[in-house]
């Protein structure tokens, strides 16, 4: 008989201890709770995400298929006084490619691309390497050689509008004008100074692209561009190329190692010719150097010498030690100051103040400055501007140097008298020439056009002793003076040679600077021209030889541009044109 066992309650499958499971109930419970946390928390997630915060996904969206095109700005231009144009902004493309595209490019469609770019095909195929999304071909395309560019069709390759600069007075205004780099921001002259003005904004429009870079249609709103402010300076072409052009045969005449004209408008202070020498054309700047990026007239300093004399002959009219006529004994051509000696280049036993500045006597000059207090002196070259800067807010402008005159030694005040121990550049110099043009007082200098018939300027000197000074200067074009060749047929002008050893090391070398500063007409003075040259070395180097001539031509030809009546008669005139050619 079989006998059959009921199974009993709580019965194990296994009676084996290693496959036994025994999970204890509330470690059980546990786990449930953490994975239900765990769910509610990826769903407290997925809901913030989605609903309360999803700007994180959207722009991950985004960033796949829109993008914010830029829409260049066109630069604003640059005029002179009368509008004639002297930088502008012509429409140009630059050429970008998609790398992971472009390489798909055959043989033959690089070839093409790379000849049109003017690149060579192995300088195409680095850009073409890069890992980025995005790389430029070639900046500043004509628009021409773009559009066959883009009728070849060429995978991954694309365009976009920009704008290069072009100067249409080339190197004749280079050195005030400046020019831009590939970006379109100022990297010298006006360009620079005015970067603010001129740049302008930049718009956007935001666009749908494919991987391709295709724009498959626009979306929101468009920002438009704003073009940059016109900037209009206070220069006249015409005048700028009497300048350009006098400056430049005399340069090359007298072999010289570089030079600089600045001509001012008396009555307003604006400057309405600036040239240097050497220049370069800002439309081709491959090969350029730092002697011919220097603007001398602005960022250069040089010991004036004796174009400084009539400032310190009229202090001592001011300060009532002395007369136009005063006689001063300057005998025997030679003065001795401590174990320095001052000297003359020709000797005189007495000259009148007038004949001073006429004849270019340093002793003459140095006693008169050693009879008034040094701080007088010092004041007085700190109204004219002197060691400070022109304010012109022209790159690298300077400020020259002019020492405390707490400082100064006898010796000191002596040589500052005829323009040694003291330096400022070409701008500051003819700018300080306006106090004679206009009745004494000194007005800044402009860079821009003044839109008003006359400014009112800081006082230095009397009326009286301006007009004194005027008629001194005069004297120096005219028979007996230093500078004949300076004259002007059918203008009464004046003016004040300068020749200068120049500084080198501490030490002054066997060097020259040869300078002139004049104004005209003297009846009724509406111009003063400075022209400095630097190391002229052609057998010449006295300033009424060298820079003299070019006064005469550029002032001439300036005050017949802007119809300036002359005031000299004709046989003066005449005269004084035949003794100029001595």
């Amino acid at each position: 008989m079989v006998v059959r066992r009921r199974p009993q309650r709580g019965h194990r499958y296994t009676e084996s201890p290693i496959l036994e499971l025994a999970l204890q109930g509330w470690r059980s419970r546990m786990v449930g709770l953490l994975l239900m946390a765990a769910f509610l928390v990826l769903l407290m997630r997925a809901f913030y995400l989605q609903v309360i915060n999803n700007d994180f996904l959207q722009e991950k969206g985004d960033s796949r298929y829109l993008r914010d095109i830029e829409i260049s700005a066109s630069r604003g231009k640059v005029t002179d006084r009368n509008g004639d144009m002297l930088a502008v902004s012509t429409p140009m493309r630059s050429i970008w490619a998609i790398p992971s595209d472009a390489r798909t490019m055959s043989g033959e469609q690089k070839r093409q691309l790379a000849e049109l770019v003017e690149l060579k095909p192995r300088e195409l195929d680095a850009r073409l390497a890069s890992e980025k999304n995005f790389v430029f071909v070639k900046r500043q395309v004509p628009p021409q050689v773009a559009e066959q560019i883009a009728a070849l069709k060429l995978p991954g390759i694309h365009q976009e509008k920009e704008y290069r600069r072009f100067y249409p007075a080339g190197e004749m205004t280079a050195h005030l004008v400046g020019f831009t780099g590939v970006d379109d921001k100022g990297l010298e002259g006006v360009e620079l100074a005015f970067q603010q003005a001129l740049l302008g904004r930049a718009g956007a429009r935001t666009v749908i692209r494919d991987r391709r870079g295709n724009i498959i249609e626009d979306v929101g709103a468009t920002r438009p561009p704003r073009d940059g402010s016109d900037v209009v300076l206070a220069i006249d072409s015409k005048i700028q190329y009497l300048a350009y052009s006098h400056l430049k045969a005399t340069v090359t005449e007298s072999k010289a190692k570089g030079g600089g004209v600045v001509v001012l408008d008396t009555r307003t202070g604006e400057i309405l010719a600036l040239v240097n020498w050497p220049t370069y054309n800002p439309n081709n700047r491959a090969r350029l150097s730092g002697e011919q990026l220097r603007n001398r007239a602005v960022t250069d300093t040089f010991e004036p010498g004796s174009t400084l004399k009539p400032f310190t002959v009229a202090l001592g009219l001011e300060k009532g030690k002395y007369r136009y006529d005063t006689v001063v004994d300057v005998s025997p051509g030679r003065i001795n100051i401590g174990r320095a000696v001052i000297s003359d280049v020709h000797p005189h036993k007495e000259l009148t103040v007038a004949q001073i500045v006429q004849k270019s006597s340093n002793v003459g000059t140095t006693k008169m400055a050693l009879s008034m207090p040094p701080e007088a002196m010092w004041e007085m070259f700190d109204n004219l501007g002197f060691g400070k800067s022109p304010q012109l807010g022209f790159p690298g402008e300077v400020g020259g140097r002019l020492r405390a005159w707490k400082n100064w030694r006898p010796i000191e005040q002596a040589t500052m008298s005829y323009g040694h121990g003291i330096s400022m550049s070409l701008i500051q110099l003819a700018r300080a020439y306006t106090v004679f043009a206009r009745d004494g007082d000194i007005v800044p200098a402009s860079l821009l056009r003044v839109d008003a018939p006359a400014v009112r300027g800081q006082p230095v000197f009397s009326a009286q002793t301006a007009r004194e000074l005027r008629a001194m200067l005069e004297l120096v074009v005219m028979p007996g003076g230093t500078a004949l060749k300076a004259a002007v047929p059918g203008y009464r002008v004046g003016g004040k040679t300068g020749t200068a050893h120049k500084l080198e090391g501490g030490v002054y070398a066997n060097k020259y600077i040869a300078s002139f500063v004049g104004i005209a007409p003297i009846s009724n003075p509406r111009l003063v021209v400075a022209v400095m040259i630097d190391e002229p070395s052609a057998g010449q180097y006295y300033g009424g030889q060298i820079a003299g001539p070019v006064f005469s031509g550029v002032m001439g030809g300036a005050l017949r541009t802007l119809g300036v009546p002359p005031d000299a008669p004709v046989q003066v005139a005449a005269l004084n044109e035949d003794k100029g050619r001595m």
